[in-house]
């Protein structure tokens, strides 16, 4: 790693703790803590408004911003993929803005990156959800945000037909389908659903979460 590029992770760990301390970014650049110490005492001589002392701990001053960040050309090609595997994935809205925010990455990259990034030849054709999929999904991503519980009407694997109430915890992407992880009132148990099996969603007042009833105690379950 070049010290320029050292030199930005060491503010950007730093950015992102409480306190760090030497010991800790030795290990996560590979470095000797001597090398932590020198790049410390030269970001500081900078100007950046590290605070702490050796065998204590670092942390930046309130208030310190960097400039927009400048990614490599493997860096942007990570991007570019990782948006073209999600866009055929994701709900419309949500696509949407996964490309909105690559294009405003992409509109400030050196040209040799940008260009590297643009011309990846990889690419996710798989076909895109259906309409009232991605409808629903973008339905329960938003209910889950906002704590609101749903009305549901949804047809089990086996063509049975059931009206729940339930509690949105978490959409999860196993491949080929989404599921929604919620509490389920009429079960009094946690449950998922596919979300192409989904025929109703209206969406009903908010809730609050209860013990017993949280995405943290489903968790805690499936791993008993």
């Amino acid at each position: 790693m070049r010290r320029a590029d050292r030199l930005f992770q060491i503010v950007q760990l730093i950015r992102g703790r409480r306190l760090t301390t030497a010991d800790y970014l030795a290990q996560r650049l590979e470095v000797s803590m001597r090398t932590v110490y020198r790049d410390i005492a030269a970001l500081a001589q900078q100007g950046v408004p590290i605070e702490g002392e050796a065998g204590v701990g670092y942390r930046m001053r309130a208030g310190f911003d960097l400039p927009p960040l400048m990614f490599s050309k493997q860096e942007a090609q990570a991007l570019v993929a990782t948006v073209r595997m999600a866009e055929s994935r994701l709900d419309a809205a949500l696509a949407r803005q996964a490309e909105n925010a690559l294009s405003k990455i992409l509109a400030v990259l050196p040209l040799d990156a940008r260009a590297a990034a643009e011309s990846l030849a990889l690419y996710a054709p798989l076909p895109a959800l259906d309409p009232q999929t991605g409808a629903h999904l973008t339905v329960l991503r938003e209910s889950t945000e906002a704590r609101r519980k749903l009305k549901m009407g949804y047809l089990d694997l086996g063509g049975v037909r059931s009206d729940r109430i339930v509690r949105p915890l978490a959409c999860l992407f196993w491949g080929p389908v989404w599921t929604l992880s919620a509490w389920c009132e009429l079960r009094n148990d946690f449950r998922s659903f596919r979300v192409d099996r989904i025929e109703t969603l209206e969406p009903m007042e908010t809730f609050r979460d209860e013990p017993g009833k949280t995405l943290a105690d489903m968790r805690r379950q499936q791993d008993c």
